[in-house]
């Protein structure tokens, strides 16, 4: 059934004579229901030209621009074939008033500059889903985006106007919200298109993204104008190459008034010269999160890639004896060409005390110890946000045999608990952050000879409240502040008259060494202080992080 009515015929008669595309023409009549826009172009325009037949002698149009003529709808039927081979070329309009293309080819629409005409199309979609097999990506669903020239709103507010002024004479109204816009009926015609393609559903929750960038070579012709009246909404932004965007021109269009619209860019707008061209299909895939729990053995291996002045310090990380296993695994690289880095994920770092952005992934840990400090007992939690990954299928197997691989590559660090999940778990984790825990064993020399009962009362001091101010070692990235923090408990074991080793407990993001020594008396009390003695750390190892996270698994 053909979706417009009689009291459509005026506006579909005037926009398809000013060089609208049908598709458009159903927009602006408000058809929002799905199938007639599904439907084959040429099929589109022959019944659209057999409804309009039945009254065309009693209907005169008067369009601005081009001058007022009597449309012949059936001179357009020789120019169909020519719309879904090449898509190039414009209308003319000749003496008798018939429209005719120059050529010998179709006319681009003047609203959506062919987007609705050969680009959801059967064969344009096949070449995208080549695109995005030939990509080697893993997906079950996927999510379609699609960017437009600018200008597309620019037209489509002219044709708005001359809609509206049209409809106004018949004591009718017509407002922005009444017509369709361009991405819905784009997307109601691509979809099912792509997933009988694809075989897979389309979904907006989708972590796998297909988006297509389209261009016209007219968008600043189209433009200028608007940067003349409103030059206040088009300012140069970092990273974009024009400064007619979408959400510039959008800004315009609400500031300019309809007169000085149309004082500036005809209505209906101009045939374009040419038809939209494809800037760049782009597939990209949603991060995935591994997390596990990691021991450090080695007392000259940093959590992170140490450099200093651009100048490497040592030659790996446990950053990087993790996560370049996992890169290969996953296939995960940088972010795709092309992407504004402003508009990529961000990684939920509010629970972490380091994060960092490499290559391909980012690492993350519940605090981070000092490149001559072990972690021993359960391990350290730490989680890794892997970008843009080909691969997304693994069995529980698999990765009990990549952490394997993990540990039998290196003997300064072991993995544990190994496993995939989801961003949302990592989030949970900001929950009792300040009441989290940690156990340290140190190793603590003092300058003066000491008896064990010099020890043992630092066994009896529970919940001790201890003030640092931000440590000079780490001043350099840490703001200043004094932050309270909480000795839990300790227990002294006396070696000899200059060493003894100290267990602590203490709340988390505690600074153990500073405790120990008092940083020139910017931690007080400290060991230094309590025990009346100049001391220092020798040696420090973590003992256990007591966060419950991620789930053990069974070895």
């Amino acid at each position: 059934m053909f979706p417009l009515t009689e009291e459509n015929k005026l506006v579909a008669h005037l926009l398809l004579s000013s060089g609208t595309c049908p598709r458009c023409i159903f927009r602006f009549c408000g058809v929002d229901f799905h199938a007639p826009y599904k439907l084959p172009y040429k099929e589109l325009l022959s019944d659209l030209q057999k409804f309009l037949e039945s009254g065309k002698d009693e209907l005169v149009l008067e369009v601005p621009n081009p001058p007022p003529k009597k449309i012949r709808l059936q001179e357009l039927e020789d120019g169909v074939d020519n719309l879904i081979r090449n898509g190039e070329g414009n209308i003319s309009y000749i003496e008798d008033g018939n429209i005719a293309s120059k050529n010998s080819n179709f006319s681009v629409c003047n609203v959506c500059l062919g987007i609705l005409q050969e680009f959801c199309e059967k064969e344009f979609i096949m070449k995208v889903c080549q695109k995005v097999e030939a990509s080697g990506f893993e997906f079950n669903n996927l999510v379609f985006s699609v960017s437009f020239p600018p200008q597309l709103s620019v037209r489509e507010h002219a044709a708005w106007l001359l809609v509206k002024q049209e409809m106004g004479k018949q004591s009718l109204s017509l407002g922005r919200t009444d017509i369709v816009q361009l991405k819905e009926a784009y997307k109601w015609i691509t979809h099912p298109l792509f997933s009988e393609e694809l075989g897979v559903p389309i979904d907006g929750k989708s972590l796998f993204e297909v988006s297509v960038v389209f261009a016209h070579p007219e968008t600043v012709e189209d433009c200028h104008f608007l940067g003349t009246i409103c030059p206040d909404c088009f300012k140069p932004a970092k990273n974009k190459q024009s400064v007619f965007t979408r959400m510039a021109v959008m800004k315009a269009l609400n500031k300019i008034t309809e007169e000085d619209f149309r004082k500036q860019f005809p209505c209906p707008p101009d045939s374009p010269k040419t038809v939209c061209t494809v800037l760049e299909i782009e597939c990209a895939h949603g991060a995935v999160f591994v997390a596990g729990r990691y021991n450090k053995y080695s007392r000259n291996l940093p959590q992170t890639p140490w450099i200093i002045d651009g100048e490497r310090k040592l030659e790996s990380s446990v950053e990087e004896l993790i996560s370049d296993h996992l890169l290969t695994v996953f296939k995960a690289e940088s972010s795709p060409p092309g992407k504004d880095p402003d508009l990529m994920p961000i990684w939920p770092v509010f629970w972490c005390e380091h994060s960092i952005l490499a290559p391909g992934f980012n690492f993350s840990s519940s605090g981070r110890e000092d490149v001559d400090v072990r972690t021993l007992g359960n391990g350290r939690p730490f989680a890794i946000e892997l970008v843009n990954p080909h691969r997304i299928h693994f069995t529980s197997q698999e990765i009990k045999e990549l952490q394997q691989k993990i540990n039998k590559s290196s003997d300064k660090i072991q993995v544990r608990d190994l496993q995939l999940v989801t961003r949302e778990a990592i989030g949970h984790m900001k929950e009792g952050e300040e009441e989290k825990t940690k156990t340290y064993s140190a190793l603590i020399w003092t300058n003066r000879p000491i008896q064990k009962k010099d020890t043992e009362f630092l066994n009896d001091i529970k919940d001790l409240k201890i003030d640092q101010k931000t440590p000079l070692r780490v001043l350099h990235r840490r703001p200043l502040a004094v932050r309270t923090r909480v000795i839990h408990s300790m227990e002294a074991h006396y070696m000899d008259e200059h060493h003894f080793r100290l267990y602590l407990k203490t709340q988390a993001g505690t600074y153990i060494k500073e405790f120990v020594h008092g940083d020139f008396g910017r931690t007080k009390p400290n060991i230094c202080s309590l025990m009346n003695v100049t001391a220092d750390i020798l040696e420090l190892d973590v003992e256990s992080v007591d966060v419950d996270w991620p789930p053990a698994l069974d070895d």
